[in-house]
């Protein structure tokens, strides 16, 4: 059976977007609300940050973030993989 996919409108840094996905409206909300956060902060770190600019930064924390936490959770697969052999 397929996943239902559904449309969401998101504001993201004073812009407009449609998200098409999977997720539930409150992920999507959630994501929506950190983002916009984010944004803020780096904004208040660089107060002459153009959009682009703080949105591309944002993104490459987010992927750095998540290679991060692949990392670690690959880390504590492998060591649950050993612990069950021994």
């Amino acid at each position: 059976m397929a996943v239902q996919k559904r449309r969401f409108k998101a504001v993201i840094g004073g812009k407009t977007y449609t998200i098409v996905g999977t997720s539930s409206v409150e992920h999507m909300q959630a994501v929506t609300e950190k983002m916009n956060q984010e944004l803020s902060q780096l904004k208040e770190l660089v107060p002459g940050i153009n959009q682009v600019d703080a949105t591309t930064l944002l993104a490459f924390n987010a992927i750095s973030d998540q290679l991060i936490a692949t990392n670690k959770l690959n880390e504590l697969n492998s060591n649950t993989e050993d612990e069950q052999k021994n």
